[in-house]
């Protein structure tokens, strides 16, 4: 990793662990630290974001350079030829060290709750899903299959442009706890223009993904994610509807684009839609998709969409 990449992401509150793996406090750590809410992942699926740990094995790798991506897109590498592998163990002890440094301002501050403070020191729950493209780590099966081993729950955030790496995860016998795909468009034309793909195939690869999915339904929790951004991406419901029943996805989240970061050099602030914009986007996925609005989060702009609601939605940890 380029010096100025490192003291960048370092000054943003990231800390890197070995060569391109690293970790950051979520907003909603810091808030559940001091009993000011939760994430809209506890509230849906039962993580404790207090024990949560947001991380990445490969932070500047990403096959897309997505318009509404908080991140600076400059020093993004399109593959992973350069990429130094970190060891998995290391990556794990690593950002868990550094989580704990991160967090020891919380330990004198009167808000925090101390019993959340200690528990948070040993994260339970890890988010493969901070910044580049997970699946392009090749040591991504062994990272999950540890975690597991250390009775960590995973969710692991993709752009599905990697089917063979989310085969492989199946044939190692490690998929995550629950899978999520980004759909971020409702055709080719406008995945090119949001997610500016550097693969000429991206389009159809995220297409074989959906596909797999329907299959991988039936040894892990699947999850299509659409990044709704207004007056570019809310169009076609009937579209949306079409990919969700391809994948036959056992959750789809409808959230609004958050005006954060380096996206406000690439969008305006109109370009995120309030609560209620994606409450009537849903509505109208809803009508074409045969899935129905389960729950909300009105502070995270999200919806939760499923066929029927699941005895096991809410884990039990």
């Amino acid at each position: 990793m380029e010096e100025a990449l490192r003291k960048l992401l370092e000054k943003q509150q990231y800390r890197i662990v070995e060569n391109n793996s690293a970790v950051k406090i979520c907003t909603w750590t810091k808030k559940s630290l001091k009993n000011r809410g939760v994430c809209y992942k506890e509230r849906f699926y039962g993580i404790r974001c207090h024990m949560c740990c947001q991380m990445t094995p490969d932070v500047n790798f990403c096959q897309n350079s997505c318009i509404f991506c908080w991140r600076n897109l400059e020093a993004t590498e399109k593959n992973n030829k350069n990429m130094i592998i970190d060891d998995p163990l290391m990556i794990i002890d690593g950002t868990i060290k550094a989580q704990k440094k991160l967090l020891e301002g919380f330990k004198g501050d009167d808000e925090t709750s101390k019993k959340k403070y200690f528990e948070s020191l040993e994260p339970m729950h890890y988010a493969i899903s901070l910044s580049g493209e997970p699946t392009l780590y090749p040591k991504l099966a062994e990272l999950i299959k540890e975690l597991h081993k250390r009775k960590k729950t995973t969710f692991l955030v993709t752009n599905g442009l990697l089917p063979d790496a989310l085969r492989l995860l199946e044939k190692e016998k490690a998929l995550p706890t629950q899978l999520y795909v980004s759909i971020d468009a409702p055709n080719k034309e406008l995945f090119f223009q949001i997610d500016r793909c550097s693969l000429k195939n991206g389009w159809e690869l995220l297409m074989e993904t959906l596909d797999l999915l329907k299959k991988l339904k039936k040894k892990t929790r699947t999850t299509l994610r659409i990044t709704a951004i207004k007056s570019l991406n809310m169009v076609h419901p009937e579209k949306y509807a079409g990919l969700i029943k391809r994948s036959d996805a056992t959750f789809v989240e409808v959230k609004a684009y958050m005006h954060v970061g380096a996206s406000r050099e690439r969008l305006e602030i109109k370009h995120m839609p309030y609560h209620e914009d994606i409450l009537e986007f849903s509505k109208e996925i809803c009508k074409h998709s045969g899935y129905k609005i389960i729950d909300e989060q009105v502070q995270s702009r999200v919806v939760l969409l499923m066929k029927k609601d699941i005895k096991n939605r809410i884990m039990k940890f």
